[in-house]
């Protein structure tokens, strides 16, 4: 089947940004999404353009416009936060943004009102009802569909790197995992979720929805849940790996980066040069091996089997991706991913804060919370 791949502006930038409710008093999460979405309907009935639910009813996802630069994106998805903050507030509630939360019961969440949600749960099951997870969508534009799987290819040789700066969720229902991030292992669950295929160019894009559909494993192409997937609806590429960052300088340092690799790699493309990959076998051990050790694992760089320490890597890519920043006005942001590894990922901070308090998790919840309004101490 032919898919259509809208129009998009070459290296236009979107953020999707799931965030948690939880008690103020507690530190658990609640299930007041319903409620606070419809504080922010319009006065007409019609529901906030931007401000929507998810498949939990802890959950708000803040979504932002098309923006030409990262800054613009996260200025926007902030706004959000403040419309949500003021609902939010009065009722005694807070706003939490991590991988996972530290200490709630998945079997205690309620599941959001929605034909699309009692689906995946009902084909799902156990694993689908332990998705009491939050993460960060990067959407960047391609202006030629013909470059969306190479791009797409190419970027899987980064997902570690995503993976270890955002890390946020070594906790999972009270429990220390040992994981940097817990999410990446619990989401790859879902049958069509985790590692994409490395497909060749768009008609086996094409080929493999029209599969999977023919088949009635998904009704359309939004129900592939991969780590980074085409999304022909907005003429993007989409890049959904990383666990929910806890402040505002880690959203734009992430977003930064992944928005200069696109265009680096694009740039390439139009150079007749060819994207570098790596043997999918590479791929799924340096996904394990961010999730597991964060910005302490060591990962392998290219098909050769060449390794570095992941943080030694981030500082290479700042070099490399500085011309692409200032050409597209996120070097600020790229720059703070020497932030992120100065003062630890956020699954290290919130170890940190565990530890300080004789393990308390509420005490975690607290920081998060703080860490939200505040950000990181420059």
């Amino acid at each position: 089947m032919g898919m259509e791949f809208a129009p998009s502006a070459r290296s236009s930038v979107g953020i999707e940004w799931e965030v948690a409710l939880v008690d103020n008093a507690t530190g658990d999460l609640v299930p007041l999404a319903a409620e606070v979405l419809d504080a922010l309907r319009a006065d007409d009935g019609s529901p906030h353009p931007q401000i929507t639910g998810e498949l939990l009813l802890n959950t708000i996802e803040l979504v932002s416009g098309v923006h030409t630069n990262v800054a613009g994106a996260v200025a926007d998805v902030v706004a959000q936060l403040d419309e949500v903050r003021a609902v939010t507030e009065p009722r005694g509630v807070g706003v939490i943004c991590s991988g996972s939360h530290p200490f709630s019961q998945w079997y205690e969440q309620e599941i959001t009102d929605k034909p699309r949600y009692h689906r995946l749960i009902d084909r799902t099951q156990w694993w689908g009802r332990n998705m009491m997870i939050w993460g960060i969508h990067v959407h960047v534009g391609i202006e030629d569909r013909a470059k969306v799987m190479p791009i797409l290819n190419g970027m899987l040789t980064y997902i570690p790197h995503l993976q270890a700066l955002s890390a946020s969720s070594p906790f999972w229902a009270g429990v220390d995992t040992g994981y940097a991030s817990n999410r990446a292992l619990m989401f790859q669950q879902l049958p069509t979720a985790g590692q994409p295929w490395m497909l060749r160019d768009w008609e086996a894009w094409e080929r493999y929805v029209d599969d999977m559909t023919v088949t009635g494993i998904i009704e359309d192409a939004t129900e592939v849940r991969w780590d980074i997937r085409p999304s022909a609806r907005w003429g993007t590429i989409e890049v959904r790996v990383c666990d929910g960052v806890s402040t505002q300088q880690e959203l734009g340092a992430i977003a930064a980066l992944i928005h200069c690799l696109v265009e680096w790699m694009s740039t390439a493309l139009d150079a007749g040069e060819d994207v570098p990959t790596m043997p999918p076998w590479f791929v799924r051990e340096n996904k394990w091996r961010a999730a597991r050790y964060g910005l302490g694992a060591r990962v392998i760089l290219d098909a050769a089997g060449a390794e570095r320490p992941v943080t030694e890597d981030i500082r290479r890519l700042i070099d490399v991706l500085s011309p692409v920043a200032e050409r597209l006005g996120c070097l600020p942001e790229l720059l703070q991913l020497n932030l992120i590894m100065s003062h630890g990922a956020s699954y290290q901070r919130q170890l940190e804060v565990a530890e300080a308090h004789g393990g308390s998790l509420p005490a975690v919840v607290e920081a998060l919370s703080r860490e939200l309004r505040t950000g990181l101490a420059l």
